[in-house]
């Protein structure tokens, strides 16, 4: 890494103004460990993913030829280089050194299931001057999932968040936000939905998320999406609420630039859902008139950043991406990829403060997360244990989330 993860650390919890040092860097996690998560993702859900994207749009011979070998790559676990032509070809090699020519489950995870990714738009066409440039292969199940009739008792349930009073209706927002796409834009209006769903909170930095916003209102807030459809529709619902409450005079919502990780928000999909939300009726279609607006306002802005699609973890971040999450008064990173770049995706003690493990970053950082991955750290050693004691593997499965904050 360029930078190591933890230098210069400070660890700051809420209310705790102890120092801490920062923590010895483990091992990258990676896919060959029997058992493993990683290893089931490039043994089962690569092969299944390029076959459903070969069966999602009606491909010509030549992309379904390229979708063949990918698979028969994935299948035979060698990783091939990419084509000569290719644009990005040199920083793919670059980052490639050593790594190229191997298993993709001997690679860091991180670094391999990227790369599985970058290839896949190569066999779609993505980047080429065929007519299948710019084409989204995921295309088809974004839109099946925004379009599906469940979205629309999701955005009608918006209106019962009229009920509660602003600390409530800001925490079911951020629940939200938090659970994406495995709960709804109910935003646990009940006490019991809000309290299923706080059980499942490992972390809960809630109450530091909204002094930090509160602390700096009418702040530059940028916020790191995670994926399109129905997670991001309550993602902007809750930016509609920073801007609209004053806690935000900006927002800068970043999102990849090319389809990647299949779900993963691009510009397109965030107009998508921006048309999604403003059709609406009722509270929904509100947030959505006032978001077109705050974009043609410059209130929110899109950012897509060609490094959101980098195999390399948020310490690798450029200059010019770090000055501009300096400037911001917050930024929110949403989802377990985002987690993952931002801890590394290493072998860390999930003991470890985040505090400690995020230092480097140049400003506050909060992370909502829900579990879907090995990545872990700042769990309570109490609350790790009885988890583990469970039985269940309640790390990868999305049953649990975190809000973790570090100012």
């Amino acid at each position: 890494m360029s930078r190591e993860l933890g230098e210069d650390a400070a660890m700051s919890r809420a209310g705790d103004e102890t120092v801490a040092e920062a923590p010895p860097i483990p091992p990258p996690i990676m896919g060959n460990v029997p058992g493993s998560y990683a290893l089931s993702v490039f043994r089962e859900r690569h092969p299944v993913l390029v076959r459903q994207v070969a069966r999602a749009l009606p491909y010509d011979p030549d992309r379904r030829r390229a979708l063949d070998r990918l698979l028969d790559e994935v299948v035979r676990d060698v990783m091939a280089p990419l084509e000569p032509s290719a644009h990005d070809g040199a920083a793919w090699a670059e980052w490639g050194r050593g790594k190229i020519g191997r298993r993709y489950v001997d690679v860091p995870f991180l670094w391999g299931e990227s790369y599985f990714y970058r290839k896949l738009l190569e066999a779609t066409g993505y980047f080429g001057d065929g007519p299948w440039r710019g084409v989204d292969p995921f295309g088809p199940m974004k839109q099946a999932e925004l379009e599906g009739p469940v979205v629309d008792g999701e955005l009608a349930a918006l209106d019962e968040t009229a009920t509660l009073s602003p600390d409530e209706q800001a925490r079911a927002l951020l629940l939200g936000s938090l659970w994406g796409n495995r709960a709804d834009l109910s935003f646990g209006v009940t006490l019991d939905g809000d309290h299923e769903r706080a059980t499942g909170l490992v972390v809960d930095d809630g109450p530091l998320l909204w002094s930090l916003l509160e602390a700096a209102a009418p702040g530059r807030i940028c916020l790191v999406a995670d994926n399109a459809g129905r997670e991001l529709l309550p993602d902007l619902v809750l930016v509609d609420h920073l801007l609209a409450r004053g806690l935000a005079g900006e927002v800068v919502l970043h999102v990849k630039p090319v389809p990647y990780f299949v779900s993963d928000a691009t510009p397109a999909d965030v107009l998508a859902c921006l048309r999604r939300l403003a059709a609406a009726p009722g509270r929904a279609g509100e947030a959505g008139a006032r978001l077109w607006a705050a974009t043609e306002e410059g209130r929110l802005r899109l950012r897509a950043h060609p490094f959101a699609c980098a195999p390399l973890p948020y310490s690798d971040m450029p200059d010019d991406l770090r000055e501009e999450f300096a400037s911001a008064s917050l930024t929110v990173m949403k989802g377990d990829l985002n987690y993952r770049r931002l801890v590394g995706d290493r072998m860390w003690p999930a003991t470890t403060p985040f505090a400690a493990v995020t230092g480097y970053f140049p400003g506050p950082v909060v992370a909502l997360r829900t579990l879907k991955s090995d990545a872990l750290v700042g769990v309570p050693e109490r609350t790790l244990a009885e988890l583990d004691a469970t039985g269940r593997p309640w790390r990868t499965t999305g049953t649990h989330a975190m809000v973790q904050a570090r100012p």
